[in-house]
């Protein structure tokens, strides 16, 4: 059995490390150096320099470990722990040079999720938690706030890049947001909205289409902060299930029906 207590700290300075590479990387990033997988899905030599940084780093740190990687440079064989990484959610953000993105590391356990970073480079916030602790970003608490109902809170939310199916029942579940609530935003970046969310700036979160690499560790800070979390359905296949809601005790229940009501 690894100790986190060890573990958690030594992953959080693998973050910082790789991190320090991305905005290096940033000042001098041409659009020239840009992959396009789809419309709106873009990959760089940056994405996949990060991650391969990542995998050889974590790797040492657990040897007997196995990955889920976004850019395929290393994989798995059923191990006992598995990193699940996005070593740059927010690459569109990133190649307009526009701020927020992050790196997102998770670890799990079998079948359990037991720790999750996001190191969000632009205000150089890392959201952390293993087990064992409570939620934090840069060695301060956090939890969800204490709002009551959609009317006292602020959401985000995300558009998939190339899935355009579900867009028209999106469209209506943020249109009935815009209007009850204190707002809506949309940032780019699913792990920087849910570690927002664990740490109380936002209220609830909402997007279909995503990869278990983009929310692994947001929706596990989401749980240790006191959020609430589930796939459109309200039911618990929300990492693999390629959509999720999220949200504090007092909007969550609220969020949810709206979009079984409007979604389906």
């Amino acid at each position: 059995m690894i100790d986190l207590s060890k573990v958690g700290p030594q992953v959080i300075d693998i973050a910082k490390k790789t991190g320090e590479f991305i905005v290096k990387e940033k000042d001098s990033f041409s659009m020239k150096s840009v992959e396009q997988k789809g419309m709106q899905n873009f990959v760089s030599y940056v994405d996949k320099e990060a991650e391969q940084q990542l995998v050889s780093a974590l790797k040492e740190l657990i040897p007997e470990s196995g990955f889920i990687v976004e850019e395929q440079t290393a994989s798995h064989n059923q191990e006992k722990y598995i990193w699940i990484v996005d070593p740059l959610d927010g690459t569109t953000n990133f190649i307009h040079g526009v701020f927020p993105f992050s790196i997102s590391i998770a670890l799990k356990r079998d079948n359990d999720i037991i720790l999750g970073i996001v190191y969000e480079l632009g205000l150089k916030e890392v959201f952390y938690s293993w087990e064992g602790i409570d939620a934090f970003c840069n060695d301060k608490q956090i939890t969800v706030r204490k709002v009551a109902g959609i009317a006292n809170s602020l959401i985000s939310t995300g558009f998939h890049t190339n899935d355009f199916s579900r867009l028209s029942g999106h469209i209506k579940v943020v249109e009935q947001v815009v209007k009850n609530s204190h707002g809506l935003r949309r940032h780019g970046s699913a792990a920087t909205d849910l570690a927002y969310l664990a740490a109380g700036r936002f209220d609830g979160f909402f997007e279909y289409g995503l990869n278990v690499w983009d929310v692994a560790a947001g929706a596990y800070l989401v749980q240790k902060a006191g959020g609430e979390i589930s796939d459109y359905s309200g039911a618990n296949n929300f990492y693999y299930g390629r959509e999720l809601c999220a949200g504090t005790p007092g909007v969550y229940n609220e969020l949810i029906e709206i979009i079984k009501n409007t979604m389906f």
